[in-house]
């Protein structure tokens, strides 16, 4: 065994070398380091193209390069979208809302969105009516009624999602209490979207999914509307399935 370690040639290293990093890459769930060892196994591949023969194997070579070139492309895409760069000047101040995701998946729900500002007052959705538009509440106060109760949520809160899930109409109206600035996705070009890029599909459930245990983690019984339509003590309540 020693001998047969003492006679390989450096052409006989490279190749089990190259061998060995695309061995480990393929054992290694994280895709960055996967990437990283897939490019070092392709550059000793090539190394090892170039020595093995008394000429260099130029097709073999422009295949290797061809490969860890698309492998590069990859890679730099995955580094993007974990960087602070792939995030849109214009919504850095709401990352912090959104931090669960991934700065390249953030992106992705930003661009689909509109910023909007609305004036008190503006109705969000309409019991029992479709949801057309799903919103989060970057700044002030929504107002729900639902069966014969009146209850609001803070902002940092996603309005009509259950709707926009479950395709039901909404069990509750609600509007807004103040001018408020938010987030607005139309709801039939957001499932379109969800269907062709399941990535953004998942970063919105996920962003869904954690704003409803919010909900239900910071739930309160809501109050009943006294005769002349006002709540007969003050309370809030965060949770809604608008």
């Amino acid at each position: 065994m020693v001998a047969g370690l003492e006679d390989l040639t450096l052409s006989d290293l490279l190749v089990l070398a190259a061998a060995g990093m695309f061995v480990l890459g393929y054992l290694i769930l994280n895709q960055i380091l996967l990437r990283i060892m897939l490019l070092i196994g392709t550059a000793l591949y090539i190394w090892y193209y170039a020595v093995v023969d008394t000429s260099p194997l130029w097709p073999a070579i422009w295949a290797s390069c061809a490969t860890g070139t698309a492998n590069l492309i990859g890679l730099a895409s995955l580094l993007y979208r974990r960087s602070a760069w792939a995030i849109p000047r214009q919504y850095r101040d709401l990352y912090e809302d959104f931090k669960a995701l991934p700065p390249g998946d953030f992106r992705r729900l930003m661009t689909a969105a509109q910023r909007v500002t609305r004036p008190t007052g503006h109705r969000l959705t309409r019991e029992n009516a479709p949801v057309e538009t799903l919103y989060y509440v970057i700044d002030g106060i929504v107002e729900v009624e639902k069966n014969g109760a009146r209850f609001s949520i803070p902002n940092g809160a996603f309005v009509g999602e259950v709707g926009y899930l479950t395709g039901n109409p909404a069990s509750a109206s609600t509007f807004l209490a103040d001018e408020s600035e938010l987030l607005e996705w139309d709801v039939t070009t957001l499932k379109k979207r969800v269907k062709r890029d399941p990535r953004f599909g998942l970063a919105m459930d996920t962003m869904i999914s954690l704003d409803l245990a919010g909900k239900v983690a910071r739930a309160g019984a809501p109050i009943e509307l006294a005769s002349d339509g006002a709540p007969s003590t003050p309370h809030e309540s965060t949770v809604t399935d608008s």
